[in-house]
């Protein structure tokens, strides 16, 4: 029977996946999570039904042809191409920055990971669907939050991570 051979490789080969290889996977990770969702929600609730999860907060299926809150919601149709242009420059640039980020600066990698599968999440939704669907909906009676979906939520924790990567390195900045 052969015996298995031991190799000593140079200390600068990495065998295995790097850091930035691990970080990178979150990004299909969460966006495919971000569209399985938004599928299963699409395919298990009626447009507008709500389905009480607790006191203050219900699931639902809603269609956002605008952006934020509903921005420009109504405009009849072209908004669906203009926000699409504005996702694909916006996850461009998040890449860019991304590879340019030293992976020391974890607060501010992963801040970028969740911007750009939000940003990816809700793209991938306007391009092929003409809207977004959105499925979480917070109430405090009489009181309602717009309604989002998990890529809403990654943009804010993303957006929430550059702003604390900001304030933690502010004495660091000319």
């Amino acid at each position: 029977m052969a015996q298995a051979r031991r190799v000593n490789l140079p200390n600068n080969i990495v065998v295995g996946p790097t850091a930035w290889q691990r970080l990178w996977l979150w990004v299909p990770i969460l966006w495919g999570t971000d569209l399985l969702l938004k599928f299963w929600v699409s395919s298990q609730l009626a447009y507008a039904e709500r389905i009480n999860l607790m006191p203050i907060f219900d699931l639902t299926l809603l269609h956002n042809r605008g952006a934020a809150f509903s921005f420009l919601a109504d405009q009849g149709g072209w908004q669906r191409w203009f926000f699409s242009l504005i996702g694909i420059l916006v996850a461009g640039w998040l890449v860019h920055w991304l590879r340019r980020t030293p992976i020391s600066q974890k607060i501010l990698a992963y801040g970028l990971i969740a911007l750009l599968s939000g940003a990816l999440g809700n793209l991938t939704e306007r391009i092929v669907n003409g809207y977004v669907v959105d499925y979480l909906l917070f109430y405090w009676h009489p009181y309602y939050f717009p309604a989002f979906n998990l890529a809403d939520t990654l943009i804010c924790l993303g957006a929430a991570a550059l702003l604390l990567d900001m304030w933690l390195n502010r004495a660091e900045q000319p």
